[in-house]
């Protein structure tokens, strides 16, 4: 399984829930720890979206449930935002003590907030994203208003938030009140990415500006144009853990020419919830399989049909280039089209059978060059002398065996 259940505790020595995603090889080139927003926990789908989209690049990535949420121990009511940030440390604590110590922390709205100061405590950290983040954790006291006055006055009050009632005592908002964001922010001294989107009515716009003015080079900005706060589009919450995994590759040193983690070239994992998207690691590249949505699938990415007639493509259109080179026959290009599927042979015999039809790759071939046509038909007849193309015509075997 490549998520995995896990519990560590908290400095009260409460037991926190998590999972804990890895890639496709189970070998993460670097781990990420991702606080969720204010009251919401470790499954909701825009978490889930994020961390997945991550450990399609190779992340390991851990989400939990902050004291009192989801599935961890202890009562919400009695926490507050300092406990947050223990939580986020002693999240990184156990996998420093487990796995790996973790190199880039992640944070969602008032999780972003958290996410900064316990960024501050955590050595291991070297880059710092936050989405939907308020500029000042004192700023959410507005998701509270109809309860706002009994905590202020009568120290407790029930309080509706995303139609969930939670109880929240007047110690919450007084420790709120202690925490600058900006002040923290001045003093990080590490990359920080700020994504936001101009949208957002649950933490306005103007929180994204105030953090990144407050941060200090290297800083970025990324608009997430018409998401909302909860980013309950899916395509908004992959977009960001996609954004994230290629800005963070700048700032934290990644193995170069990392070797797979196995005597075999191409590792493909999938999770029995996942439906048919499926976490790969190809060679040194992290990608996605899946299927279209019309059989069931996210269409997240190719078929595995559509990767065998990539394979063929760019094996014909790397064996053209190769030859012509050898002959001093410049093409400036090579396109390589293919499309599968399941057609009669040329010379059936049978062929008001449907057992007559065969596996076929059509592909099509466009040159952009100054040949001749003969050396354009020699060209075409080099194309079926391609690795893949041979491969698909000789006879093949696959030897499978159970690993333990």
């Amino acid at each position: 399984m490549q998520t995995t259940k896990v519990a560590f505790k908290n400095p009260d020595g409460q037991n926190l829930s998590g999972r804990l995603e890895l890639p496709a090889d189970q070998q993460p080139h670097h781990f990420a720890l991702f606080a969720h927003c204010f009251t919401c926990n470790k499954n909701l789908g825009a978490v889930r979206n994020i961390s997945r989209a991550l450990t399609s690049q190779g992340f390991g990535v851990l989400r939990f449930d902050f004291t009192g949420l989801g599935e961890s121990e202890g009562d919400f009511e009695d926490t507050n935002f300092s406990g947050n940030v223990e939580d986020l440390v002693a999240a990184a604590t156990f996998l420093k003590d487990k796995y790996q110590a973790p190199s880039l922390i992640i944070g969602h709205s008032l999780g972003g907030a958290a996410a900064i100061f316990a960024a501050e405590q955590i050595d291991s950290i070297q880059a710092v994203a936050t989405v939907g983040a308020p500029s000042n954790p004192g700023h959410v006291q507005h998701l509270l208003h109809d309860g706002i006055d009994d905590i202020l006055t009568k120290g407790v009050s029930n309080v509706n938030i995303g139609g969930r009632t939670f109880t929240i005592k007047k110690q919450f908002i007084d420790d709120l009140n202690t925490k600058s964001l900006p002040d923290v922010v001045k003093e990080l001294r590490k990359p920080i990415l700020v994504l936001h989107s101009p949208q957002d009515t649950t933490v306005g716009i103007k929180n994204a500006e105030e953090i990144y003015v407050a941060a200090h080079h290297p800083k970025s900005f990324i608009s997430l144009d018409g998401a909302d706060h909860l980013m309950s589009a899916k395509k908004d919450s992959l977009y960001v853990g996609q954004v994230i995994a290629g800005w963070s590759s700048r700032y934290i040193l990644f193995p170069e020419n990392e070797q797979l983690r196995t005597k075999h070239n191409v590792v493909a994992s999938l999770d029995g919830d996942e439906g048919f998207t499926t976490k790969m690691k190809v060679g040194n590249h992290y990608m996605l399989a899946d299927e279209p949505e019309r059989v069931g699938g996210k269409d997240l990415g190719p078929t595995p049909y559509e990767l065998v007639a990539a394979g063929l493509s760019a094996c014909t259109a790397m064996t053209i280039q190769m030859y012509a080179k050898r002959k001093g026959w410049p093409i400036d290009n090579v396109e390589v089209h293919t499309s599968y599927g399941k057609d009669y042979a040329q010379d059936c015999e049978d062929c008001d059978e449907n057992s007559a039809k065969i596996d076929t790759f059509t592909r099509e071939i466009k040159l952009v060059s100054q040949l001749d046509e003969k050396q354009i038909q020699r060209v075409l007849q080099i194309a079926d002398k391609c690795p893949v193309h041979k491969t698909l015509h000789n006879d093949t075997q696959v030897i499978t065996t159970l690993v333990k």
